[in-house]
């Protein structure tokens, strides 16, 4: 089951989130050989989208979101859907999702 987390993006400006995977132990999660995707849609049926950039780490369980400010840019003030998958092997978990507001830039 995802986590619910909500996000706010500064239109125009860098976006990154780290998320720290840990296990049942409070350990790092390894996620060595762990592939991740995320995407950004207006609403859960669209069929357009923004891809959020996904680092994966390794034995330190971190996962890092982002967006650059030219993706940033093109987002409109308003509310957005977000959520993150993980993938290994033929498995994929969702681990992540939620809600992203975008706040409206004043200086361009």
């Amino acid at each position: 089951m995802a986590i619910k987390t909500n996000l706010i993006v500064d239109q125009g400006a860098n976006f990154v989130y780290n998320v720290y995977l840990i296990d049942q132990n409070g350990d790092a999660f390894d996620i060595t050989g762990y592939t991740a995707n995320a995407q950004i849609r207006k609403t859960y049926t669209s069929t357009t989208y923004n891809t959020i950039d996904v680092a994966v780490g390794n034995t330190n369980g971190l996962i890092t979101l982002s967006m650059n400010t030219a993706i940033t840019a093109n987002l409109t003030n308003n509310r957005y859907v977000y959520d993150l998958q993980l993938h290994s092997n033929n498995t994929t978990s969702r681990i992540m999702e939620g809600i992203v507001t975008v706040n409206p830039e004043v200086t361009r």
